[in-house]
C-alpha cells in the first residue's frame, strides 16, 4: 500500500471499503470509486481542474439555504434528477406519468378547501385548475391529497420573496368523494431557474439557458396509490422543448384556456398507480 500508481490505487480503494457492512451502500460506493477514477482517466484531469472542482461544489454548498438548494438544481440540470425519476417510475399504461420534484417544494403548506383561491395575494391571471383523480380502472380516488405549488407572474416562489411571511400560491386540497378536485390559482409563466449562481455560470459555460416552462406542481397521495409527482404543462410555451430541467412529458401538457371574464381554465385527470400489496 506504500507504492500506489495511477494504475493501482482504485483496487486499493475499493479494497480498503470491502467490510462495508451495508450491501447496498458498498454497491453504491464501489461503482461510484470506479466511475470516478475511470472519468478522471478519461479526461486526464489535471491538479488545476480538480481544485476547480472542489471550488465548485464549495460555492454550491454555501449559496444552499432553507429557501435554495444548489445541489438539487445542479442534478437537475445534468439530466440527473429526471434520470432518477425516470427509473424508479416505471408505471402502467394510462397512469399519470411523473417528473421531477424541483427545490421549492414546502413542507406544512396551508389546507385549504375545494374551490379556495390557493393564491393568496401572489401576482398573476386569475385561473381555476379542475379536474379528477383516478386509478388505473378508472374509479374514483376519494380523499386524495393534494399539495400544489407554483411561481407567480414574476416567475418567483413564495420563498424566493425576502421577508414576505406567508405562503402564496401553494395549498394542499383534498378530492371530494368522486375523486374530483377544483381550486382557483394564477396563471402558470415560464421562469428561470435561479442562475446568479455556480449552476447558473454552468449554465452559461455550456451556452444553455436557464428557463423552464410554464407548469403547476403536483404532489398526490391516496391510500392504495402510489405517490405521484408531477407537473402539468401549459401547451403554448416555448420552452416546451428545452426545458432546463429536462422534464417535460408529451401526456403532462395541457391547455390553458381563456375565458370570457379575463381568466384561464385549465383541466387535468391524473390517473394513479396502485400501490403493491404489502408483503408482495
Amino acid at each position: 500500500m506504500r507504492n500506489l500508481d495511477q494504475h493501482t490505487i482504485t483496487d486499493a480503494v475499493l479494497a480498503r471499503q470491502a467490510a462495508t457492512a451495508d450491501p447496498r451502500l458498498k454497491r453504491i460506493l464501489d461503482s461510484l470509486v470506479r466511475h470516478l477514477h475511470a472519468f478522471a482517466r478519461d479526461v486526464e484531469l489535471t491538479e488545476e481542474e480538480w481544485f476547480q472542482g472542489i471550488a465548485f461544489l464549495t460555492r454550491c454548498g454555501h449559496i444552499t439555504d432553507d429557501r435554495r438548494q444548489e445541489f438539487i438544481l445542479l442534478s437537475d440540470v445534468l439530466g440527473l434528477s429526471m434520470l432518477t425519476v425516470a427509473q424508479n417510475n416505471d408505471k402502467p399504461a394510462g397512469c399519470t406519468e411523473a417528473t421531477v420534484f424541483g427545490p421549492f417544494h414546502v413542507e406544512g403548506a396551508p389546507h385549504y378547501d375545494l374551490g379556495a383561491d390557493i393564491s393568496h395575494g401572489a401576482r398573476g391571471i386569475p385561473c381555476l385548475v379542475r379536474g379528477t383523480v383516478r386509478g388505473p380502472d378508472g374509479e374514483p380516488v376519494p380523499h386524495a391529497h393534494i399539495d400544489v405549488w407554483q411561481s407567480d407572474e414574476d416567475g418567483l416562489y413564495d420563498v424566493q420573496h425576502e421577508g414576505l411571511g406567508h405562503a402564496q400560491a401553494r395549498g394542499i386540497l383534498h378530492s371530494d368523494a368522486e375523486g374530483r378536485y377544483h381550486f382557483r390559482s394564477i396563471l402558470a409563466v415560464p421562469y428561470a431557474i435561479p442562475h446568479d449562481g455556480p449552476v447558473g455560470d454552468l449554465l452559461t459555460a455550456t451556452g444553455r439557458h436557464p428557463w423552464r416552462p410554464a407548469h403547476l406542481h403536483f404532489l398526490i397521495e391516496a391510500k392504495g396509490y402510489e405517490r405521484l409527482i408531477t407537473h402539468v404543462f401549459r401547451s403554448d410555451d416555448a420552452y416546451l422543448d428545452s426545458d432546463a430541467v429536462f422534464g417535460v412529458r408529451q401526456s403532462l401538457i395541457a391547455d390553458w384556456k381563456p375565458q370570457p371574464d379575463g381568466s384561464y381554465l385549465v383541466e387535468y385527470d391524473f390517473v394513479l398507480n396502485r400501490a403493491p400489496a404489502e408483503g408482495s
